[in-house]
């Protein structure tokens, strides 16, 4: 049974500890300031900023504590389909595709000193990405979301979104956002110092249409893949593919599984996640 959650009453809000939802201290706040989230057993909701790159809202927020000179590390979260990200900084409990665990990552990582960057995907975020949908499934390079995250690539580099470290980039996403993430590893696979996948597979794969490639990029980077065992939409079978094909390779692998999690973010998801980035931080 996971460790209860301490809340303390900071400037009148109820603002989650990370002693033991996240794994680690609390970080050290500038004088007077808070965390930029607040949250409840039932509900998590954290400041965002909008930016618009290429036509497409951009969410994010940097941390409260001051940015190091060298910069800080950089998370880029995609959304799954039909969950616009601004269920990333503010969800309840009950929600769909387990939204409350995936604002608590949220929290985690500005707590720990990430910025972190979540892009709409099409529709105003109701649609999906085009990794694995025809024909940018085959011909990935100038299709739309091609396009996209390299305006996003750009903008972090203008400062759009803080002083950010680029030697230090992460990726993380769910679903359509999970295959989203494997085509970030493949496509940059330099770019990243690590990524994880929450309930997907290879960048291609479509639910049970799943199959991994006889070889992967050299140079992929560590991968943490989390999946509950009951997901009937991206079944568990279809991760352990491409992991088996990354261990192959000698790539870093870690997998967390949830027995009894469908097709959503899992329980574990906030603590191993910022785990297992702070490992390559």
């Amino acid at each position: 049974m996971r460790t209860l959650r301490v809340f303390t009453m900071l400037s009148g809000l109820a603002c989650m500890t990370l002693q033991s939802s996240c794994g680690h201290p609390a970080p050290v706040m500038p004088e007077g300031a808070t965390s930029r989230c607040e949250g409840t057993p039932s509900r998590i909701r954290c400041s965002y900023q909008v930016a618009e790159v290429r036509d497409r809202r951009v969410l994010y927020q940097t941390p409260v504590s001051p940015l190091p000179a060298q910069g800080a590390p950089l998370v880029l979260l995609f959304q799954g389909t039909g969950l616009p990200p601004f269920h990333a900084f503010d969800a309840s409990r009950g929600e769909p595709f387990g939204a409350y665990y995936q604002a608590e990552l949220v929290h985690c990582l500005l707590d720990a000193g990430y910025v972190v960057v979540a892009p709409e995907a099409h529709y105003r975020g109701r649609g999906f990405w085009d990794t694995n949908v025809l024909p940018s499934s085959v011909v990935w390079d100038d299709s739309p979301d091609d396009r996209f995250t390299r305006k996003i690539f750009g903008a972090i580099a203008r400062g759009r979104f803080g002083n950010v470290d680029a030697s230090r980039l992460y990726a993380t996403g769910i679903s359509s956002g999970g295959y989203m993430t494997s085509r970030m590893a493949i496509t940059f696979p330099t770019l990243w110092k690590a990524v994880a996948i929450q309930s997907a597979s290879y960048a291609t794969c479509v639910g049970l249409l799943c199959i991994v490639p006889a070889h992967l990029p050299d140079k992929h980077p560590p991968t943490l893949f989390l999946h509950g065992a009951q997901d009937l939409l991206v079944p568990i079978s279809t991760m352990e593919r491409y992991q088996a094909a990354l261990l192959r390779q000698g790539v870093e692998t870690k997998v967390v599984r949830d027995q009894v999690a469908g097709h959503a973010w899992i329980e574990a998801a906030p603590e191993e996640i910022v785990a297992f980035f702070d490992a390559h931080r």
